[in-house]
C-alpha cells in the first residue's frame, strides 16, 4: 500500500498571493547598467528572470545574482520582432530598460526609444503580461532634443498598447559603474579643463539601487498601474556643483569652465566629425553631440505636478540614498593614491568618521558602536579627550 502522493505545489501562498517563484520576468536590457541592478533585486525575491538582450552570451555575468536556473539570458533583437515575441512568450510580467544617450550606427533613437517600447509593449499585452517602461526626466514630444521626444514618442506608444502599464522617469543615475561620475573623473584623470556646455542646469541624482528597488515594487504589484512616476534623490545640484564635488572626492584640482551656448555647439559638432574620421573609436568619454548638448540646457528634475500627485520615488515607500553616501565608495579609484588616499582634509573624503555616536540615531540603524574596532573611536560627547588624543578619542 502506498502512501498519499503529495499534491504540486501551488503557485499561490496561503492568504491567497501569487508567489514570486511561480512568475516569470522577462527584462529587456537586462544586463545594462540599471538592468543588473534590477535582476539582483528581483532575484532576491525569487523571481524567475528571462534577460533580453543581442548578445546572451554577454549576459551570463547576471547568472550568479540567483540560484541554479533563475536567470535565464535569451536573444532578442528590436529591429526583428519575432525575437521580441519569442522573448516575451510566456512571460507574466515585461521590464523596458533599452535606452542610449547617443547614437551609434543601428542604434538610432527612434529604433530604440520611440519604436521599440512600443514594440516591447504591444507583445507583453499579446501575452496578457503586465508592462513596465524606464523612460527619462525630460521625455517631451516638443522637446528641442531627438532624446526627449523619442522617449516621450516611446512612453505613448506603450500607453497605448498598455494602458495600465507603469512608467518610471529616472533623473540622472549615479551608482558604481554609471556613465556620469565615472566619466567627468576619467576626464580629470586625462585633462587640465573641464568644459562643460550647461554647467547652470539642475540635476536630481537618484541611486541605481533605489530605481531598481521601485522597479521591483512594481513588478510586486505595489505601484499603481496607468502613470507616470518620476524618480529622484534626495537632493538638487547643478551640473557644475556635482562636477566640482567629483573633483572633491577624486582629490584633484581642475579648471571647470563653463561653455556659452554657441561654444558648446561648436566643441559638438567637432567632436562628432572628430567621431566620423576615426570610424567611432573616438574615446567614449570624450563623445559629445549636439543632442546631448541640447538637453543639457534644460533642468533634470522631479516636478511640481508628480510630487503634488505622489508620483515620486518618496511616495512608492523608498527613502532615496543621497550621492554622499555612495559615490566616493567607487570614485577612490580615480585619486592619485588609490585607495591609500584617505582625505581627512575634506568632509567629501572622511568616508571613515573621526568620531561614531555612542548610541544607534535611529531604532532600525545597524550602527552598533559597542562593536566597533579601529582607530575611529568615539571620544566621550563633552568629556576629556582619551589617552591617543582627541581625534582618537576614546569609548565609554
Amino acid at each position: 500500500m502506498t502512501g498519499p502522493t503529495n499534491p504540486p505545489s501551488s503557485p499561490t501562498d496561503h492568504r491567497g498571493l501569487v508567489r514570486p517563484a511561480s512568475q516569470l520576468v522577462t527584462i529587456f536590457g537586462g544586463s545594462g547598467f540599471v538592468g543588473r541592478h534590477v535582476v539582483r533585486a528581483l532575484a532576491k525575491r525569487g523571481y524567475r528572470i528571462r534577460v533580453a538582450v543581442r548578445r546572451p552570451d554577454l549576459a551570463l555575468f547576471l547568472q550568479p545574482l540567483g540560484k541554479v536556473g533563475q536567470i535565464v539570458a535569451v536573444q532578442a533583437n528590436l529591429r526583428y520582432p519575432d525575437s521580441v515575441a519569442r522573448a516575451v512568450a510566456g512571460s507574466d510580467v515585461v521590464i523596458n530598460l533599452v535606452g542610449i544617450l547617443q547614437e551609434s550606427g543601428n542604434q538610432s533613437f527612434r529604433r530604440l526609444q520611440a519604436e521599440g517600447p512600443g514594440l516591447i509593449a504591444r507583445a507583453a499585452a499579446a501575452q496578457g503580461a503586465a508592462m513596465i517602461h524606464v523612460s527619462a526626466i525630460g521625455a517631451d514630444p516638443n522637446g528641442d532634443s531627438a532624446y526627449a521626444r523619442t522617449k516621450a514618442e516611446g512612453e505613448a506608444a506603450v500607453f497605448r498598447a498598455v494602458p495600465d502599464a507603469v512608467v518610471f522617469r529616472p533623473s540622472l543615475i549615479f551608482g558604481p559603474g554609471d556613465s556620469f561620475f565615472n566619466r567627468f573623473a576619467s576626464l580629470a584623470r586625462a585633462l587640465p579643463v573641464l568644459p562643460l556646455a550647461g554647467a547652470g542646469s539642475r540635476f536630481q541624482p537618484v541611486f541605481v539601487g533605489d530605481v531598481a528597488e521601485a522597479i521591483a515594487r512594481a513588478v510586486d504589484g505595489g505601484v499603481p498601474g496607468g502613470k507616470v512616476y518620476e524618480l529622484g534623490g534626495p537632493e538638487v545640484a547643478t551640473l557644475e556643483h556635482l562636477v566640482r564635488y567629483m573633483l572633491e572626492v577624486t582629490q584633484r584640482k581642475r579648471l571647470v569652465v563653463d561653455l556659452p551656448l554657441p561654444l558648446a555647439r561648436l566643441q559638438a559638432s567637432a567632436l562628432e566629425i572628430a567621431d566620423t574620421l576615426t570610424l567611432g573609436l573616438l574615446p567614449a568619454d570624450l563623445k559629445l553631440t549636439r543632442d546631448q548638448v541640447a538637453q543639457l540646457q534644460h533642468d533634470n528634475v522631479v516636478s511640481e505636478a508628480a510630487k503634488a500627485e505622489g508620483r515620486t520615488i518618496e511616495a512608492l515607500g523608498i527613502q532615496p540614498t543621497a550621492a554622499e553616501a555612495v559615490v566616493p565608495g567607487y570614485l577612490w579609484t580615480f585619486r592619485k593614491a588609490g585607495q591609500f588616499a584617505t582625505g581627512r582634509g575634506s568632509e567629501a573624503l572622511a568616508e571613515v568618521p573621526d568620531l561614531l555616536t555612542a548610541e544607534p540615531l535611529d531604532p532600525g540603524s545597524q550602527h552598533r558602536p559597542q562593536r566597533a574596532s579601529g582607530p575611529a573611536l568615539a571620544a566621550d560627547p563633552g568629556g576629556p579627550p582619551g589617552r591617543m588624543g582627541t581625534r582618537w578619542g576614546s569609548r565609554r
